[in-house]
Parts: structure tokens; sequence; C-alpha cells
């Protein structure tokens, strides 16, 4: 069985890599998921809300402008960055400082208390920037280990892996939890602790990252402008000459943003609308992460074969049937129905976005678009959580209202999705070289 499963991965495979790599490859996403479902959207989210900001009614919306001041630094520097790596052949180089940034600023909240707000929205925007360049650059290696017609496969199976890295995190964090809990710990005392079990694991866990990839892309040799201009030449050349992978970025920003608003706030409407204590709110997020991991697994071999505009769709019809159970949701066992179908939902909806790009990029570009898939994406993570941050605000603190509004993002998905042409994009792309086996559609 275990030979059979090796000779299906090692198919999917472009020629001269080898199992360990994409094992390697995989392991990053195992690493930093940690990071995302402790520190973003679990136990620290509502840790600062509660604790260090005592609850103040502008807690939320500070949490989500600290967050979203590093996607706006993502947004301007990344594209930049990109094409640096890939003039350079750089990208493991990046990778490895971008890791090192996220695990020495995560370990900084070591220190933060309560009354502490300043320090920790610091710490918290300068360690979300490094996670999201890793997160980029990770994704540019995805076309040089998988075949094209594998892409959704590939992907699925980081996404997926990742989800057993949050989950291992979640548990480590939830077994010390009860320990202090049992000791008579407050917040203040064990919260750290998983502050420094969350940055330990992920600086652990991306080692064979660092060791076994390789680079196989050519350097292009380009010379990178400067940041903004850099920008600019790629959104201008982009529009002028990948209309579909321009199509795909406006439809990433879309749904995107909401998905930004279940990763980053779904603690904190667990606590504030349901009345969730911080040990089913830790539950709750590896229920999540159990379904999201069934999602990319399973997912990616569906988007493979029906093809990815049909698999988006899907997964966007599913958030929206997600919010509206969420929101009419008055019983802990209904949430936790909602809460399911989000774990499935964000599994496929994130690989399959990773996989659409992959197949779009040009090859001796990787870097450079997956940073602007990156700016897409950090430009839902500031629309997303700051839109849910305003409603509650306006509206007296209305979760309820708040998730009712994210639902639109994903219906605008929808509509923008529908205006892609995949074989297009694919020409676009090279030209040539796609096999006709490849769903595309």
């Amino acid at each position: 069985m275990v030979r059979r499963l090796g000779e299906r991965l090692g198919k999917a495979l472009n020629d001269n890599v080898r199992l360990r790599e994409l094992w390697a490859w995989a392991m990053y996403d195992f690493a930093n998921s940690g990071y995302t479902t402790v520190i973003l959207t679990s136990v620290y989210s509502a840790y600062f809300v509660g604790v260090v900001a005592d609850g103040r009614s502008w807690a939320t919306l500070a949490w989500t402008l600290a967050l979203s001041l590093s996607y706006l630094s993502i947004m301007f520097t990344m594209p930049a960055l990109g094409a640096r790596a890939d003039a350079r052949r750089g990208k493991r180089r990046l990778l490895f400082s971008s890791t090192v940034g996220c695990v020495s600023f995560t370990l900084l909240l070591f220190w933060a208390g309560k009354g502490d707000i300043l320090w920790v929205l610091v710490f918290i925007a300068l360690s979300n920037y490094c996670y999201c360049i890793g997160e980029s650059v990770v994704g540019a290696f995805l076309p040089e280990i998988a075949r094209p017609q594998a892409l959704g496969r590939g992907s699925g199976w980081g996404w997926g892996f990742g989800y057993f890295g949050g989950m291992l995190a979640l548990g480590l964090s939830l077994a010390f939890l009860t320990w202090a809990s049992a000791r008579g710990w407050p917040a203040e005392r064990y919260v750290p602790g998983i502050v420094v079990i969350t940055a330990v694991l992920f600086a652990l866990s991306a080692l064979p990252s660092f060791l076994l990839l390789r680079e196989r892309s050519a350097p292009s040799g380009v010379e990178e402008p400067g940041m903004l201009s850099r920008l600019a030449v790629s959104w201008r050349d982009v529009n002028r000459h990948f209309p579909d992978f321009r199509t795909l970025l406006l439809c990433g920003a879309a749904y995107q943003a909401g998905i930004a608003v279940v990763i980053t706030l779904s603690s904190v409407y667990a606590t504030e609308a349901m009345g969730f204590t911080m040990a089913q709110i830790m539950q709750l997020i590896f229920t999540v992460n159990i379904a999201a991991a069934v999602g990319a697994l399973a997912f990616g071999h569906v988007q493979d074969r029906i093809g990815h505009r049909r698999a988006l769709a899907l997964t966007l019809c599913g958030w929206l049937v997600m919010v509206g159970i969420a929101v009419s949701s008055r019983s802990l066992a209904s949430f936790w129905a909602a809460a399911a179908v989000a774990g499935l939902c964000i599994g496929s909806s994130q690989s399959a976005g990773r996989a659409m790009v992959g197949l779009l990029a040009p090859r001796s570009r990787l870097a450079e678009f997956f940073a602007l898939w990156t700016f897409a994406v950090q430009l839902a993570a500031v629309c997303g959580p700051i839109s849910y941050g305003l409603v509650t605000w306006l509206s007296g603190g209305n979760h309820r209202l708040a998730l009712a509004c994210t639902g639109l993002f994903f219906l605008a998905g929808l509509l923008i999705l529908s205006r892609m042409d995949f074989e297009r994009g694919v020409q676009a792309r090279d030209g040539a070289g796609m096999p006709q086996a490849v769903r595309l559609e």
C-alpha cells in the first residue's frame, strides 16, 4: 500500500524531483500553520481583546488595524521582493530570513501582559509581515515540484499537511492550557507559554524546507526597480498581457477577504456572539483544522478532475452556506456544524487558489506572480477584517450582522470567477507546453 502511494505521488512530480522534496515543501505549510492557528485565529487574538486590552470596545478594531498595517506593507513590498528573488535565484534565502523574523517577533509576545497594547500590536504586525513573505515564497516552489496536471493535488497535499501542523500546535497548546488551569494559572501566565510552544514548533518544523528544497528556475537576470515602481510595472504587464491572471487576482481579493475574516476573527465571534470559553475556542479551531485538512487533501484531486474554475466555484458556494448557518445559529450544535463547513471550505479554497496561480504563472517569474497573488490576498486581509471591525463598532457590537456582511465577499468572488477563461490564461502564460489532458475550466 505504501509502495503504491509512493508511486502515485511520484507520477505527480516533475522530472528529477524526489518524494522527500515534496515532503520538505509540505513541511513548511506544516510549520507555519501553527502561527496562524494559535496566534492569529484562536488563542492570542482572543487574549488580546479580553486580557491585554481588557475588553475595550475598540480592541477588535485595533487588532484588525495592526494586522492590516502588516498586510498593506506586504502589498507594496512583496512584488519587488519576489522579482528580486527571481532575478537572483534567491527564493530559499528569502524563505529562511522571513521565517527567522516571524519566529523572533512571535517570541517577543512572551513578555506582553495586561495593558501592553502597543507592544502586542507592533510585534503582531511585524511577525505577520514575515509570515506573509514566507507564505508567498513557498508557494512559488510548487510549479517546480508538481506537474501542471497535478497542481491541484500538490497544493492540496501542502495545505492538508499544513492543517495537521496547526492541529499539533493547537493540541500542544490545549494540553498546556489544561495543565496550567489545573494549577490555577490565569491567562496572563499560561498564554506566554503557548506563544513559546508555537514559535519553537514553527522553527523546528521548517528545518526540512531549508535543507532539502531546491531552486530549479534559472535566474531571470532582470534588474528590479524600486518597490512601488516594481508593483506598477508588474500590474501594467499583467493588465496588458495576462488578463485572466488579472481576473484571478480580482477574484482572489474578493473571496479571500471573507476567508480573512474567518481566520482572523472566528475566535472573537465565538467569544462575543456565542459565549465560548478559551478551551472551547481551541476545541472549535481544532475541529475546523480537521475539516480543513480533509478538504484540502480530498479537493485537490477533485480540482484536477473537474477543472479549476468549477472547483473554486463549488467552494465559494460552500462559504455562502457556512455564513448562513453561522449567522442563524443560536445553539452550540448548529455553530459547530457551521465550523465544520468552514473547515472544508477553507482547506479547498485556499488550495485551489494556489494551484490556479501555479498554472497561470510564467515559469521564469514564479516568485513575482505569486507575490502579486500575495498582494491580492493581503488586500483582502485588509478589507475583510476592517469591514468586520467597522460593522461591529458602528452597530454597537453586532457580530452577527458583521458576519452576514462577510458573505458579500464570497458572492463577489463567484461573479468575478464567471469571467475567467483558463485556456486563454495558459496560452498567455507561455503559448505551449501544457498537456492536453489537463482540465482547465
